[in-house]
């Protein structure tokens, strides 16, 4: 990988990433038609950083109150007995506990299936499939699901749930963002309060995933066939942070505004497109470095 091509991967994770469409997928598919291979799990995961780190900046006044108030709550602040240490009544308190709650699945499910997901579910016949699948359950739930709850509602219940959606991210062409969302629409949330949510959840996982898989690259990188090297990577981390951060925000403005109807059908065209591209041999189903590491 060169560093055009590092940065035509950076901008490509910077527009799927908050979006409800996969960006895993998109690496996977694009990475393979301009470098003839995966850019494997590692890449994706630290440019995942850069994105991540744009959320934080963006949400920033967010995550400093919910750290504040739920450092101040459980230390006995707003007072010592249980409830209160939990965060009763206060609302960023709440929240942290939430994010904490909706983080546990895709901790555990991304530890225990972590070979899988780093070989097997990588098979582009598996992400055209969930593409497609994934594209027309968007459509339905959120064309019928009521609009009646916003972030102050979210419960314990609501936020494990939250977390499964997140944890199906796990195979590429789900997406992060999707499967939350996904969820949030089901249980009722607005759109707007569902994309938020769904940023807040996924500060954690990404980031902690993103931080692991650096730390092995740097242990593993002369073993690594699939690794592109750290230039090309920091690099692409840099245009997904900066391009990401742009992205948030107009994401959010058209939410407002807009259903998920279009990401829902360009996901369907999407599987479609890469179907036919496998068909025809255009694309390998497997990368051989991927299929020689199952």
């Amino acid at each position: 990988m060169n560093f055009f091509q590092a940065i035509v991967l950076g901008i490509i994770q910077a527009l799927t990433e908050y979006l409800p469409v996969s960006s895993s997928a998109h690496i996977r598919i694009f990475g393979d038609l301009m470098l003839g291979s995966d850019p494997g799990a590692a890449f994706t995961a630290i440019i995942q950083i850069g994105t991540e780190l744009a959320v934080v900046l963006y949400f920033r006044r967010d995550i400093i109150n919910i750290l504040t108030h739920w450092f101040a709550c459980l230390f006995g602040k707003n007072g010592k007995d249980f409830k209160s240490r939990m965060g009763r009544g206060d609302y960023y308190a709440t929240m942290g506990w939430n994010v904490i709650v909706g983080s546990i699945p895709i901790v555990i499910l991304g530890f225990t299936l972590q070979n899988i997901v780093e070989t097997t579910l990588r098979n582009l016949w598996i992400t055209v499939t969930v593409l497609f699948l994934f594209g027309i359950l968007l459509w339905v739930v959120d064309a019928r699901a009521r609009q009646s709850k916003t972030m102050a509602d979210m419960t314990y219940r609501d936020a494990f749930l939250f977390g499964l959606g997140q944890s199906l991210a796990l195979i590429p062409g789900v997406s992060r963002s999707g499967g939350t969302i996904t969820v949030g629409r089901a249980l009722g949330y607005e759109r707007e309060a569902a994309v938020r949510l769904s940023f807040l959840m996924a500060i954690p996982a990404v980031l902690g995933s993103g931080l692991l898989e650096a730390v092995k690259a740097v242990k593993n990188y002369k073993a690594d066939a699939l690794f592109p090297g750290w230039g090309p990577t920091i690099v692409a981390a840099v245009v997904c942070f900066i391009l990401g951060y742009i992205v948030i925000i107009g994401f959010l403005k058209f939410v407002s505004t807009f259903s998920y109807k279009a990401f829902a059908i360009y996901r369907i065209g999407l599987a479609v497109v890469v179907a036919l591209l496998l068909l025809f041999g255009v694309l390998p189903a497997i990368d051989p470095s991927v299929a020689a590491a199952a």
